[in-house]
């Protein structure tokens, strides 16, 4: 007890949690450091950069300009899970996007508001809540986006389509039992639910529209002019489904964005697309979190 108490006393809470914070954030920026240098086309997306007349070059700043609105978004539907002011939930969503970047399938996000926010029982319920939300909203757009893309409907074949419906299913079951489940660390209704379900969508269709954006960018879209912007639009949804459902972890993440990527647009360039989206909403948020930190 005595060298519990001398520790406490050495070193107060609150230097711990700080000690915390920028361990995770010196992780996430030594692996961010890590996947750009042992990147292995950056000859091609150099030369794709190098092609681009001045509209691509707009297109790819307007894409750039739309993170902070990404997580603005998120900061949104966060407050709408628990309850704080506007500072705390920006700082929170781009801490947690550094811990998503060091942790298998992004587990880390919540742990790491919780870590900020000093409640972990409520806002780990409620980042259970969001992880649900968000993944429904994103099987129910790729279906419909499914739905005006029969020809990546016949690839991908009945046994991935289980595969989504199964997963639609368990969070159905989800849906209903996390009231009671929960119950003892937040309140869940049903108006809660929806309203996040509403908001998911929307950041999802900010990360269309940065997609969208990109491909145009890179000329990785010119595939699609015989299906129009309504197939352009419903196969982005489409990636976001699959990337979404496909089993990953952070050292394989790019790879499977940019593979995925390729099998919807068809070029090589989408797949550049993909990667390059990847780091625009990834590295920029980490690098603006350093400025967020220094104002609290």
């Amino acid at each position: 007890m005595q060298k519990k108490q001398y520790f406490c006393a050495v070193m107060p809470k609150k230097t711990i949690l700080h000690i915390i914070e920028w361990a995770v954030a010196l992780a996430a920026c030594a692996y961010l450091a890590w996947r750009l240098a042992t990147y292995e086309d950056y000859a091609a997306l150099g030369e794709c950069l190098r092609s681009m007349a001045w509209p691509q070059w707009l297109a790819l700043v307007l894409c750039v300009a739309l993170v902070p609105v990404n997580m603005a978004l998120e900061a949104w539907r966060w407050m709408t899970l628990v309850p704080m002011s506007w500072r705390d939930a920006q700082r929170q969503v781009y801490y947690s996007k550094l811990a998503g970047v060091i942790t298998p399938w992004r587990l880390g996000e919540y742990p790491a508001r919780a870590l900020m926010q000093g409640e972990w029982k409520q806002t780990l319920s409620m980042g259970a809540v969001g992880s649900a939300t968000m993944t429904l909203a994103i099987i129910l757009a790729g279906a419909v986006g499914l739905a005006f893309s029969p020809t990546v409907f016949d690839l991908l074949g009945g046994s991935y389509l289980y595969s989504v419906g199964l997963v639609a299913v368990a969070i159905g079951v989800l849906f209903a039992l996390m009231p009671k489940l929960l119950k003892r660390w937040t309140t869940i209704t049903q108006e809660l639910l929806l309203r996040s379900i509403g908001q998911s969508l929307v950041r999802l269709v900010c990360w269309c529209v940065q997609l969208g954006l990109v491909l145009f960018a890179l000329g990785a879209i010119g595939g699609l002019a015989d299906e129009g912007m309504s197939g352009l639009v419903a196969k982005t949804f489409v990636y976001y489904l699959l990337v979404t459902i496909t089993p990953n972890v952070p050292v394989v993440e790019v790879g499977v964005r940019g593979a995925w990527a390729i099998f919807l647009f068809g070029t090589a360039n989408a797949a550049l697309a993909g990667v390059l989206l990847w780091v625009i909403n990834t590295l920029l948020p980490c690098v603006l979190w350093l400025f967020i930190r220094k104002k609290e």
